[in-house]
């Protein structure tokens, strides 16, 4: 069966209904699809109540239910995980929920699709090749195909090369090998060599792994093509080989091939690529074949991503050395250069008798930037929250909560020494919010009298265009704060 891709909005409220009608599923097929999201915790059912259509959140106060039982309108579904899902030949690409459109986003999910594959990027990259644990456990093939691709057009085919010695050749002299080997012309007593050995290494275009892994290669490459997510990866596809895997031998001969030269290769790349070709084979599963259980690339905290990206691109300084960030004063007598923002935070000391005691942990506050605003230094404390924000003519909704707001405060309250030790005249406190609009949105605020009483910034808002910000965080650029209007 050819399959099945769609686009789906994280957080939108789905019921049995629209699900069976977008993947063309039968009755007994939607029930086991649904039943398979829900037990790897990227599908979600609350009750189906006229309040809960129109959320955009999923909050601790919605009742989450279990459905086994539930008929075709007593409860909303709710995809809680942001990225590519593949479930037998059903592809699912579940798009942020601040992208509003009408139409299929692709040029908008390719872009999300960079962005968490730059989130994920470590030295050395992880290859998640199961999801889930226990009975619910399933091989990630999605996982592998993308490393396996990414890592060739990172370092080239697997690669074997031989030692050639040569008379005469391109290569080094071995002149150990040319004094035991080669007879000398002697001449005044002295020897000459008119034959030198030397010594090169050439690629083994006919190594049995080179050509496996061309293979493995080809084959991924047909796979994504077929499932129709070349495209969204942005990823290139290769035809390198004419080859089946019966070509190899049998698959437990092929296996077996492997592990050989496992215990032979010292190189970590090459261990890591042959392990991965291990796991390849040894699944013998496609992404898009009916039981070929679940694959997943995404995360369902998108929220960390949100975070992440914010803090790069407006220069996140918490976690700077005090003596490294640039200011216009002096740093204050008392302050440790190698002291870091988030030291200065007061940790809470519990006592019993004569016993005192830090907590662990303190406030800690997503982004601090100090920058130059108007010729003098301003102290921002940014907040990135991942919430779609609505307004209406009578209501605000998708807001955060009463603890998100009097936190915002604390954080003022909690540097209110250091700002003033560094005559610091402005402090601008703000949440930052996603928006699938082209500008900045500077129209909220929040405020707590008690609490704008004691002297602390009220709260702005700031909804901030993601495209943009997302191509500045994939290209390593920052959004000046002045563009904020704090």
């Amino acid at each position: 069966m050819k399959p099945i891709s769609k686009f789906v909005r994280e957080q939108y409220r789905y019921t049995k209904n629209d699900l069976r009608a977008l993947f063309s599923f039968d009755d007994a097929e939607v029930e086991k699809f649904i039943k398979n999201l829900k037990s790897f915790g990227i599908l979600k059912s609350v009750e189906n109540k006229k309040d809960q259509k129109d959320l955009t959140e999923l909050v601790d106060d919605d009742v989450l239910i279990s459905d086994e039982t539930a008929g075709y309108d007593e409860c909303l579904y709710v995809f809680t995980y942001v990225g590519v899902i593949t479930s037998g030949n059903r592809i699912l690409k579940v798009y942020p929920k601040y992208i509003s459109v009408d139409k299929e986003p692709l040029e908008q999910m390719k872009l999300v699709v960079k962005v968490m594959e730059r989130y994920n990027n470590h030295e050395e990259q992880i290859i998640n090749l199961f999801n889930g644990d226990d009975e619910n456990r399933s091989f990630n093939m999605l996982s592998v195909i993308l490393y396996l691709l990414n890592d060739y057009f990172s370092y080239g085919l697997y690669n074997n090369e031989q030692d050639i010695l040569e008379l005469n050749g391109d290569g080094d002299s071995l002149w150990g090998r040319t004094v035991d080997e080669i007879i000398p012309f002697i001449e005044d007593n002295k020897p000459y060599y008119t034959d030198i050995i030397t010594h090169r290494t050439a690629d083994d275009d006919t190594d049995y792994f080179r050509r496996l892994h061309e293979y493995i290669l080809t084959e991924c490459s047909q796979q994504l093509r077929d499932s129709q997510l070349d495209v969204l990866f942005d990823i290139e596809t290769v035809d390198l080989s004419d080859e089946i895997l019966d070509d190899f031998g049998d698959r437990e001969y092929v296996l077996e091939r492997i592990m050989k030269e496992l215990n032979i290769q010292f190189n970590t790349h090459r261990q890591i690529l042959l392990k991965t070709m291990y796991a390849y084979i040894s699944h013998n599963r496609r992404i898009n074949e009916e039981d070929s259980g679940i694959s997943l690339f995404g995360t369902n905290a998108f929220h960390a991503v949100w975070e992440k990206a914010c803090a790069e691109v407006f220069e996140n300084r918490l976690k700077t050395e005090i003596g490294k960030i640039p200011m216009k004063a002096e740093l204050a007598e008392g302050y440790n250069r190698k002291a870091k923002l988030i030291d200065i935070i007061d940790r809470p000391l519990w006592y019993s008798g004569s016993i005192s005691q830090p907590a662990k942990k303190t406030l800690e506050p997503d982004i601090i930037t100090i920058a130059e605003c108007n010729g003098s230094d301003c102290f921002i404390i940014f907040d990135a929250k991942y919430y779609l924000l609505r307004i209406d003519e009578k209501t605000l909704s998708g807001n955060p909560g009463v603890g998100d707001v009097v936190k915002q405060y604390m954080y003022q309250l909690a540097y209110k020494k250091f700002i003033k030790d560094h005559n610091i005249s402005s402090v601008k406190n703000c949440f930052l919010m996603p928006t699938d609009k082209d500008e900045i949105i500077c129209e909220e605020s929040v405020r707590m009298k008690m609490l704008s009483e004691l002297g602390l910034e009220e709260i702005q808002v700031r909804r901030i265009p993601a495209e943009r910000l997302f191509k500045c965080y994939i290209s390593g650029k920052k959004i000046n704060v002045e563009e904020l209007k704090l």
